[in-house]
């Protein structure tokens, strides 16, 4: 199987700001992985994708069943190595060109 580069990111749970659903209600975090190939496309879309994160555009509030939780937003990002694009994994030929093409 060819390397891949694991993104990982701890949302800690908090207080919404202004500009979210609920502003001042606490909302829940939560662990989120993502998957790119390890090559030079993979480790410059992670670049891009820092940036992103950087700037608030990775994640999302979304209130689920009553309470206000983090969610991906609208950056898709590949959370399983199988499976396909049905499934958010590999193999997608396109997903690089798509992914840099919304960043």
């Amino acid at each position: 199987s060819s390397r891949c580069l694991l993104l990982l990111f701890n949302i800690l749970s908090f207080h919404s700001k202004v500009g979210d659903p609920r502003p001042g209600q606490p909302y829940k975090g939560g662990k989120f992985c993502a998957f790119l190939p390890d090559n030079r496309d993979g480790q410059k879309t992670a670049m891009l994708l820092k940036k992103a994160f950087e700037r608030g555009l990775t994640f999302q509030i979304k209130s689920c069943n009553g309470e206000e939780r983090v969610v991906w937003g609208l950056i898709p990002h590949k959370t399983s190595l199988d499976g396909g694009k049905a499934r958010n994994g590999y193999p997608d030929a396109q997903y690089l060109r798509e992914v840099c093409a919304v960043l």
